[in-house]
């Protein structure tokens, strides 16, 4: 097999992986969350005064204020919403599984195995 014939089997063997199945419906689940959604179009609107008001000749401190605690409030309201939240957990797993793809390549090309054991055998090319 040619080298891109073998990567288009290994992308075709990781896109069955549960672990990018998992991150494909976190994403799903988060582009069609309608709060979560309106926290975010809100968040943008927030950020956008937020660049005006202090950008104007004469600022008005409390108003600046009152946008900064409204920004900080969607801020929590979004990175604690339980879809944001899977949807990170799901692409920090697959960051770790491409992560140790990379890394076992790496160790083909090279020959050199892994450094820095983790001893977590989850995140390792294989040292054994």
């Amino acid at each position: 097999m040619e080298i891109f014939e073998l990567a288009s089997e290994l992308g075709k063997k990781l896109k069955d992986d549960a672990r990018l199945v998992a991150l494909e419906s976190a994403k799903e689940a988060y582009e069609n969350n309608k709060e979560l959604q309106t926290y975010l179009v809100e968040y943008d609107v927030q950020q956008r005064a937020m660049q005006k008001a202090v950008t104007e000749a004469e600022r008005d401190m409390q108003m600046i204020e009152s946008i900064q605690a409204r920004i900080d409030t969607l801020y929590r309201q979004i990175a604690e919403h339980p879809v944001f939240v899977e949807l990170n957990r799901s692409q920090n797993e697959v960051n770790e599984l491409m992560n140790a793809v990379n890394q076992t390549i790496m160790t083909q090309i090279t020959g050199e195995e892994p450094s820095g054991c983790t001893h977590n055998c989850s995140t390792c090319g294989g040292c054994h």
